[in-house]
């Protein structure tokens, strides 16, 4: 991503400062208002590009009103004494990612900031001590190419803690990382390369020359069986055993689930409790069509009555520990079949709503799904104001959770 200032442009390391006159002024003032920033570091001459911006409206305003205009004098730019000199590129790559990931540390949850803190460690690892403008496309390209031989598991392991991408790729044993996890890690080093350009540390991003190579196949998630369910249900694991239950009966994401606090549960009469699905100070969202008001089934009233309380429902969990004793809970429930994870409550319930006769595109305003279309093919979202809140209980009641026979 190449910087932009407005009305000024990067020609030899210096920003230069051009903006046409108004064609009806041109004969008086000229064609344009042209001056040199004397800089080649972007936020400043963000900065002095806004004075001369100033300057422009003064002699417009005074010409439109008639005034007398003499031939306009550039600003005055002058360098506060003791000003530090910035030479783009030569900040090193470590250094710049000390920065980069104090910002991000504020700006994302933890897992997300933990997932960019170990990408832009890989790369810090190669080219740490490297001055930000030596990285080149070849560089860009022998890290991606030596990403894909990460081993699947070994980013985790405790005993690999604090290892650089060399001796990470050396550890590597067995099945290599997916192709959606080397292109995370390349796009993660990418947004540090933009940040840099954007903060005027680099004048372009070589990874925007580069691409992983190894072909994705997309994630295939198996729908649970009721006789899974059963199984699962059976365990009644007091650790998610009341997610898996939410899960099951609203076909909510687990992030949405375990994000749930007490102010999200809305009373509606007649209708009974209904959950708003919205960013909260737990977790943001997937996708806009993400945020919707969706019925709590009457059977986990039970559930809700030990939860009506300030703050989360389910204090302490995560994505990361639901879907880690989602795994413990398949394998003692001996539920061996490939592509079972916790994302399978989820097609259980789209599943069901199917089985009941409920149109896909009322089941997808239920569960977030972006672009429900109804039968004749119309996008559901553009032209409908939605299904109403008594559909919507209707649909949810549909579902119950599978019995013993």
């Amino acid at each position: 991503m190449s910087v932009r200032i407005q009305y000024a442009y990067l020609k030899q390391q210096t920003w230069l400062y051009r903006r046409n006159y108004p064609k009806e002024l041109q004969p008086v003032l000229g064609r344009a208002y042209k001056q040199s920033l004397k800089t080649g570091d972007a936020r400043v001459a963000k900065a002095r590009a806004a004075e001369v911006n100033a300057k422009y409206e003064e002699i417009i305003a005074k010409a439109k009103a008639g005034g007398l205009v003499e031939k306009p004098q550039p600003v005055r730019i002058t360098a506060p004494a003791f000003a530090p000199v910035t030479i783009v590129g030569r900040v090193s790559v470590g250094e710049l990612a000390k920065q980069y990931l104090n910002r991000r540390s504020d700006e994302l949850q933890h897992g997300g900031f933990k997932s960019v803190r170990f990408s832009v460690g890989l790369f810090v690892s190669c080219f740490g001590t490297r001055p930000i403008g030596a990285i080149s496309r070849d560089d860009a390209l022998t890290f991606t190419r030596k990403v894909a031989g990460l081993g699947r598991h070994v980013g985790k392991s405790y005993r690999t803690k604090g290892y650089g991408l060399d001796r990470l790729i050396a550890a590597s044993e067995g099945e290599r990382i997916s192709p959606q996890t080397q292109r995370r890690i390349v796009s993660q080093v990418g947004h540090f390369l933009d940040w840099a350009v954007y903060e005027g540390q680099a004048t372009s991003n070589p990874f925007k020359l580069v691409r992983v190579e190894a072909k994705a196949k997309p994630n295939h998630y198996e729908a649970l069986t009721d006789e899974e369910v059963l199984r699962l249900l059976a365990l009644d694991d007091p650790r998610i055993g009341g997610v898996l239950r939410v899960c099951l009966l609203t076909g909510l994401r687990a992030g949405e689930a375990a994000g749930l606090v007490r102010d999200d549960l809305v009373w509606k009469g007649n209708l009974g409790w209904f959950a708003w699905i919205r960013p909260n100070e737990v977790r943001s969202l997937k996708t806009d069509a993400a945020e919707r008001f969706i019925p709590l089934h009457s059977a986990l009233t039970p559930l809700l009555a030990g939860c009506l309380k300030d703050g989360r429902l389910f204090p302490g969990l995560t994505v990361n520990t639901i879907t880690k004793r989602f795994a413990a809970l398949r394998e003692g429930a001996g539920i061996n079949r490939q592509g079972v994870v916790f994302h399978s409550t989820r097609k259980w319930f789209v599943t069901q709503c199917e089985r009941a006769g409920v149109p896909e595109h009322w089941t997808a305003s239920i569960v977030g799904h972006q672009s429900a279309r109804s039968e004749n093919r119309m996008t559901y979202g553009i032209y409908s104001a939605g299904i109403s809140d008594e559909q919507k209980r209707g649909i949810v009641e549909k579902v119950g959770l599978p019995c013993h026979h």
